[in-house]
């Protein structure tokens, strides 16, 4: 049975849609939001009834009617720890985002977006998310840290990494709950994780990671970060914006545009070259913090995301790493198919869970 599936997938500036029927994409676009457009509204959730526009419009310049749809599935927000897979959007996500007892962040939309939309249909017409920011499954000896206040939670590039691991799997002609993987998603921020027999045992999110990232500053030297913020030179809000945002390459070389930084490294830009070898080295050092999860038995680290393209960047860090397990480069974001895929997965009632 052929079925109609749209994904939402809202960033900071964008809204990416996708219509798939079954595993075919149909269309793709990126609905870009100005950075004047954005700076108009108050907050976050302002920009909903401009975003949900957006995809109405988008849905009607390509002909679709939304009794069309057969799911409609949105990007997970930063909800607390949850399962990987797919999720109804209820009444209890919806609070959690438009009352902001999560923190704000773009992927809360998906949500928003999906049961607006959904609602909009029609009753037959039902909203999920999939894949959400916050899912894995960390044995609970992964969350404990060294103060009771404070516990680990896993956060990465869920959606792009879990359909890496599926599509190497695929490849391999065998299934994802038998393969052991680690999976490198270079972005703006870079996060990895770590894939046990088709569950996401640990990972390293842009904050606890050992290392820097195009506009992330990573894990800092704890004493000397609270002397900053301590320093009566920043407000909460400044030190925010310094770790996620004005960090990372940004801070230290002024950009963090790949293009840009790639030009100045091959112009002999030497404090460019000492960052991009630093950020190798701390990459690398990530990757090696993780290893030992899997005791030995990895099938392979794959590398994906924007920055994997950055050829000389990885064999910096396969330099590092090699003796570890079979290197792979798989660039780019799956996002929107991952979406679509995981749609399809709760059309034929795998994987669900309860919120």
């Amino acid at each position: 049975m052929d079925h109609l599936i749209l994904t939402i997938n809202p960033g900071s500036t964008s809204t990416k849609i996708a219509l798939f029927e079954n595993e075919r994409e149909v269309f793709k676009e990126n609905l870009s939001h100005s950075q004047e457009v954005i700076e108009s509204f108050d907050g976050l959730l302002e920009q909903i009834p401009m975003r949900r526009s957006a995809v109405i419009d988008t849905l009607k310049k390509h002909r679709y009617r939304l009794k069309d749809l057969a799911i409609i599935v949105g990007r997970g927000g930063l909800f607390p720890p949850i399962k990987t897979g797919g999720y109804k959007v209820n009444a209890k996500m919806l609070n959690m985002i438009l009352n902001e007892e999560i923190p704000s962040h773009a992927s809360n939309l998906g949500a928003v977006l999906a049961h607006e939309i959904a609602s909009m249909a029609g009753d037959d017409i039902q909203a999920y998310i999939y894949d959400g920011e916050s899912s894995g499954d960390l044995p609970e000896i992964a969350t404990i840290t060294g103060l009771k206040e404070v516990k680990r939670q896993g956060l990465c590039h869920v959606l792009n990494s879990r359909r890496i691991a599926f599509r190497y799997s695929e490849s391999l002609e065998k299934r994802y709950e038998d393969m052991n993987l680690i999976i490198v998603h270079l972005g703006g921020g870079i996060t990895m994780s770590v894939h046990e027999k088709g569950k996401i045992v640990d990972s390293l999110s842009d904050e606890n990671g050992p290392y820097f990232s195009p506009e992330r500053a990573g894990t800092l030297p704890s004493l000397d970060l609270i002397e900053l913020c301590f320093s009566g030179k920043y407000t909460k809000e400044d030190m925010k914006r310094k770790i996620r945002g004005m960090g990372g390459l940004r801070d230290l070389i002024g950009t963090s545009d790949g293009r840009e930084i790639v030009k100045r490294v091959e112009s002999g830009d030497e404090f460019a070259i000492k960052a991009m070898k630093a950020q190798a080295y701390q990459i690398a050092k990530g990757i090696g913090q993780l290893t030992p999860v899997l005791k030995g038995d990895c099938d392979a680290i794959i590398f994906t995301g924007g920055l994997a393209y950055n050829q000389a960047l990885i064999e910096d860090v396969k330099s590092y790493i090699a003796f570890m397990a079979p290197i792979l480069v798989m660039p780019g974001e799956y996002e929107m198919e991952a979406l679509a895929f995981g749609g399809l997965r709760i059309l034929r009632g795998e994987n669900v869970h309860e919120f």
